[in-house]
């Protein structure tokens, strides 16, 4: 009894980091359902992940990312309503997600199948960031969209979160140890690489722009 009682406390994460931990799932979710492309899928399997590994408890990492992925899509979803189809212009012009194309076929899609775009969107990536600001902008009763949003977002917290849990029982042969700290260094390493991209199109962008032409003297 007293060999596993001595390995466990040695493993566990303390209760400061854990709390980080559990408030990096639910933001990094948060302002992804808001219409901002971060990882938030991967942050979740991370987190589950580490909940296998008895750094975390699988318990919180779910009802983190459940939380998150509800408030955001409901900040999201008051976004899109006052913003309208301006929104998605704007970021459009800033992520490429947000492409006419794309944003034409989510229309359809709930246009097609209403609030279940909300709930089975969840579970797929683009809808994912979509769905929130979309439901917003096309002034679908809130009502409705809360309880679409709440169970698709407890039904994606807990498949994802209960699947990679049973997968990180084996994780140490498949990925090696997931370290201490891997959950906030993923979320971190993401936006980071995702800042360099936006830097580096921006830079593309404006050196494929003309030069504007210089008045000639009269």
């Amino acid at each position: 009894m007293g060999e596993p009682l001595l390995l466990a406390q040695a493993i566990a994460i303390p209760t400061g980091v854990a709390v980080v931990a559990y408030l990096v799932v639910g933001l990094v979710i948060g302002v992804e359902s808001m219409g901002v492309p971060l990882p938030g899928e991967t942050t979740l399997v991370a987190a589950a992940l580490l909940a296998s590994q008895h750094h975390l408890k699988i318990e919180f990492v779910i009802l983190a990312a459940a939380a998150g992925a509800i408030v955001g899509d409901s900040i999201g979803y008051f976004i899109g309503r006052k913003a309208g189809r301006q929104l998605f212009d704007r970021l459009g012009r800033r992520f490429h997600h947000f492409s006419p194309d794309r944003i034409v076929r989510a229309e359809k899609y709930f246009h097609k199948y209403g609030v279940w775009t909300v709930f089975f969107g969840r579970f797929v990536a683009l809808l994912r960031i979509f769905a929130g600001p979309m439901a917003g902008m096309l002034r679908m009763h809130y009502p409705r969209f809360l309880a679409a949003n709440a169970a698709g977002g407890i039904a994606w917290s807990a498949t994802i979160g209960i699947v990679a849990y049973k997968v990180g029982d084996n994780a140490d042969k498949i990925f090696g140890r997931v370290s201490l700290w891997a959950l906030v260094a993923i979320a971190a390493v993401a936006v980071a690489l995702y800042a360099v991209h936006k830097i580096r199109k921006r830079r593309r962008t404006q050196a494929e722009e003309p030069a504007p032409a210089e008045s000639a003297d009269v």
